[in-house]
């Protein structure tokens, strides 16, 4: 299994609105915003605002893969390694992923990111 990239990196933030504008007027595109999450990107690299009712996970830091089947097969890696993940989960925004923790308890995500279609 080999890492191609750190996607993003996601934050607790109090207010959505208010969160997203500030780093849309630092010059981040918004991509995704919903009433409890939002996803803004600059270039390549993404920042998910988290609020605090989002349950899917608190901060985090994410590795993006363009293919679902690299996700799944890194998934039964970490599983045979013995690392504590989760079930691989299907997104409201058209991308999947599972969560992990690392030995010093701080969470990560591999995330399925489709390919924009042109």
């Amino acid at each position: 299994m080999k890492l191609k990239r750190l996607g993003h990196v996601a934050i607790c933030v109090q207010d959505i609105d208010q969160a997203a504008q500030f780093y849309k007027n630092l010059g981040m595109r918004l991509v995704w915003k919903d009433t409890d999450w939002a996803y803004l990107k600059a270039g390549d690299d993404g920042l998910a605002l988290l609020s605090p009712g989002y349950d899917q996970a608190g901060a985090h830091f994410g590795f993006v893969f363009s293919d679902r089947a690299e996700i799944e097969a890194a998934y039964g890696e970490l599983k045979t390694q013995g690392v504590n993940v989760s079930q691989i989960h299907d997104h409201r925004d058209g991308t999947a992923s599972f969560y992990g923790r690392d030995p010093d308890g701080n969470t990560f995500e591999y995330l399925f990111e489709p390919l924009p279609r042109n």
